[in-house]
């Protein structure tokens, strides 16, 4: 049959077999702060073959830590993970802890506001220039 007649799959086929929270705990909250522009990158010591076993047992921590070989986004995870925002910076957060990925600063809120000040009054008079 060509694919343009395939059935789409039926919502049992794409209801995921562990609820979301489930992955956490039921935790909620994470242990960073983490932006959905925070960018994750495995540690050298874990990209290098050095995976505790206590991360060997939760497959959402290797997808983690396989994904991060590159530094990636709080919200890349999440989507590579398929799980909602909430549950990947609590994943995330545990993988931190645990010393596998590292958390990158990210300027946000109050943190930096002279710096942001700075750039903004050097990009307004660049445009200004123009």
């Amino acid at each position: 049959m060509p694919a343009v007649f395939e059935q789409a799959p039926s919502p049992l086929e794409e209801t995921a077999i562990v609820r979301p929270y489930a992955l956490t705990g039921g935790r909620t909250k994470a242990n960073y702060a983490l932006e959905l522009e925070t960018l994750i990158s495995t540690k050298d010591h874990v990209a290098a073959g050095s995976l505790p076993s206590v991360a060997a047992e939760q497959i959402e921590c290797v997808s983690i830590i396989e994904e991060c070989r590159t530094p990636r986004s709080v919200a890349e995870i999440a989507a590579t993970l398929r799980v909602p925002l909430g549950v990947a910076r609590v994943l995330i957060s545990d993988a931190a802890d645990a010393g596998l990925v590292s958390v990158h600063k990210t300027i946000s809120g109050n943190d930096g506001a002279e710096a942001h000040l700075v750039l903004m009054e050097r990009v307004l008079s660049g445009l200004r220039r123009l």
